[in-house]
């Protein structure tokens, strides 16, 4: 009955008859925990509370306190024949430790490839008008007016829908809510072929847009399949080569409308046919995700919830801690200003180029291009460079890294709005893209980090200030008359150099932030995403994917920086292990409660204290014994809680 068939509630077959028996704890990766005395099961839920254990306690203690003499507690972890097997090495949550690009393996890189195909295909879908905008105004006859609002209403949508996706992954998972979302959309793709007003054009664009927040599904996703080793590099690459698809469509739709011009269609009904394809690409990868794809390592949210090894967990408690942590909402604007300007960009170049260098609507595809696809390594580039910096420097490297390549983004930003020349322009257009898509990267780096419980909420407030900046950008400098587009391009450098100045003020108390270190009140990982749960519900045990977290998040204090100290004997985490002790006091009716190193109880072969095995003497500990182990409440299996005197 390992470990698939635990029964919720424990249960207890006392023999006074018995001799002196050992007591076996048990607990598998996955969270699931055995005790086993004699020939005789003892079972216990997931996670157990307090009370889970201090009912099987106060059986065994009833039954055989008296002739109890020794009792071995062994943590371990189960049987090898059921242990879950995975293609790539794993930490405790089961995620990659390791980032295999051309592996196509169940579940982390098969899903790895999935998400970026579907993000690639919502953004070609996105940007499909772009570069045919010269044949589409003409047809329809729209004015400078009409293209900006057009391109406005592509990424507008998007910025409410980003937050909205967060929140779907976190309620039903980013394979649900991705593929839901991009076939959603795909009919609007469709629809771009019937369009024939300015303000129909306009809709479509605007529900097209919508598919964007894809983004979200897959920066969750990798952050849900690979470990804070390689998170930075997963969500990069995931992220970068799905952004390709905003420069891909620049060559795509033009080679596209000019094949079904060839074959003796006019432009006026070629360009309507040529959105077909992003329309059927779209509805393919949707189909692919959700039959191919899987939420998590051990399975998708449906059958976990149904197992009871993942909770369902309240939404007004995970929304109130992504918009009450202060890192998100920078994370956000910065974000404005990096993604929003790229999207930005991704509307504007073709028809900058068009009309200020005299270049045909073939050359000016290919210069535009040429900025997306720069996304192909430039953001990937970010993530590993965000990753690198981590092992090096911890989180305050990636800090350091995302300001500054962001702020180097705003100045050749600024250059290419100043050249006149179109071979310099194009060369400083390139530099200009990998620098502000390398922050992309770099931004995603951070943001898994900033809330363990909250993650998909404050990746859609990330992913959702991208839109928000590029809305706010197109409208100051892109729409109407106002300003030339070179003089746009320069104030939108301006603004990014601005904006990046805020990163400075992100600090995490347990890694510090880019001029100051961690705080003096010694706050270890622990104490930071333990702070996301009230004690309710970490007596329920629901906050333990959180307690994994947090300690393998022990990596972002770098081998360089001073971090927070670890507790001797261990991490353990106070409010948890005080709130089980305050139940435990108030089932005993003790007037004293106590935290003892184990040792001072334990007999073992070594100098050491060793976690896997244990001899204790019961006769030395007074009255009572509780023991919390590393799959109740504390990191390490080193303290006893005393009760009484």
């Amino acid at each position: 009955m390992w470990p698939s068939q635990l029964h919720k509630k424990p249960y207890v077959t006392p023999q006074s008859t018995i001799a002196p028996f050992k007591l076996t704890v048990q607990a598998s990766e996955c969270g699931q925990v055995d005790c086993t005395r004699s020939r005789h099961l003892y079972q216990i839920s997931r996670f157990p509370s307090a009370e889970s254990v201090l009912r099987i306690w106060k059986s065994l203690k009833l039954a055989h306190l008296q002739r109890l003499s020794n009792m071995e507690v062994s943590y371990g972890a189960p049987p090898e024949s059921v242990q879950k097997k995975f293609a790539l090495p794993v930490d405790s949550e089961h995620k990659a430790t390791e980032f295999r690009l051309f592996s196509v393996a169940a579940p982390h890189m098969r899903a790895f490839h999935l998400s970026w195909v579907s993000f690639f295909a919502c953004f070609v879908s996105t940007f499909a008008a772009p570069p045919l905008l010269p044949i589409i105004r003409d047809d329809l006859d729209l004015t400078a007016t009409d293209i900006g609002n057009a391109g406005i209403a592509a990424v507008s949508g998007a910025a409410f829908a980003r937050v909205a996706m967060g929140t779907a992954c976190d309620l039903f998972g980013p394979r649900l809510a991705s593929s839901a979302l991009t076939l959603i959309t795909a009919p609007a793709v469709y629809c771009t072929a019937i369009a024939n007003s300015p303000a129909s054009f306009i809709l479509v664009r605007f529900f097209t847009g919508f598919s964007l927040a894809t983004f979200v599904s897959t920066q969750f996703w990798m952050s849900s399949l690979f470990s804070s080793k390689v998170v930075g590099t997963a969500n990069g690459v995931a992220g970068g080569w799905g952004n390709l698809g905003g420069g891909a469509t620049q060559l795509i739709m033009p080679l596209v409308f000019d094949l079904i011009h060839n074959i003796g269609a006019t432009k006026f009904t070629a360009w309507r046919i040529a959105f077909f394809i992003p329309a059927l690409f779209q509805t393919l990868s949707a189909y692919g995700i959700f039959f191919l794809g899987q939420d998590l390592p051990d399975g998708n949210y449906s059958q976990l919830h149904k197992s009871g090894d993942k909770h369902k967990d309240n939404f007004s408690q995970v929304f109130y801690h992504a918009i009450t942590n202060y890192r998100g909402w920078i994370l956000a604007l910065t974000y404005g200003y990096c993604f929003g300007v790229e999207l930005t960009i991704d509307n504007i170049i073709a028809q900058y180029f068009y009309d200020r260098f005299n270049v045909n609507l073939h050359t000016a595809g290919i210069i535009a291009a040429s900025f997306g696809l720069a996304n192909l390594f430039s953001r990937p580039a970010g993530g590993i460079l965000s990753d690198i910096m981590s092992k090096r420097y911890g989180m305050r490297g990636r800090l350091w890294a995302l300001w500054i390549f962001q702020t180097l983004g705003g100045i050749f930003c600024i250059f290419l709005g100043k050249v006149g020349s179109l071979g310099v322009s194009i060369a400083v257009m390139i530099i200009f893209s990998v620098f502000v898509q390398a922050a992309c990267g770099l931004t995603f780096g951070i943001v898994p980090f900033v809330s363990r419980r909250s993650l998909g909420i404050v990746s859609g407030m990330t992913g959702g200030g991208g839109n928000v900046g590029a809305v706010l950008t197109q409208v100051i400098f892109f729409r109407g008359s106002r300003y030339s587009t070179e003089t746009g391009i320069t104030l939108m450098g301006i603004m990014i150099i601005c904006c990046s100045l805020v990163i400075m003020s992100i600090y995490f108390p347990q890694w510090g932030g880019m001029f100051c270190g961690p705080s003096s009140k010694v706050t270890t990982e622990e104490d930071y995403y333990m702070s996301e749960w009230n004690s309710a519900e970490k007596e329920r045990g629901i906050h333990m994917a959180s307690m994994k977290f947090s300690e393998n998040s022990r990596s972002e204090r770098g081998r360089r920086v001073e971090s927070a100290p670890t507790p001797i004997n261990g991490t353990p985490t106070t409010q948890t292990l005080s709130s089980a002790l305050e139940f435990v006091k108030r089932k005993e009716h003790a007037e004293k409660i106590t935290i003892k190193p184990i040792k001072e109880y334990a007999h073992t072969t070594s100098t050491s204290i060793c976690p896997s095995k244990l001899e204790i003497d019961i006769a030395s500990i007074p009255k009572s014994l509780i023991i919390y182990t590393n799959k109740f409440f504390i990191a390490k299996p080193k303290f006893l809680a005393i009760l009484g005197d």
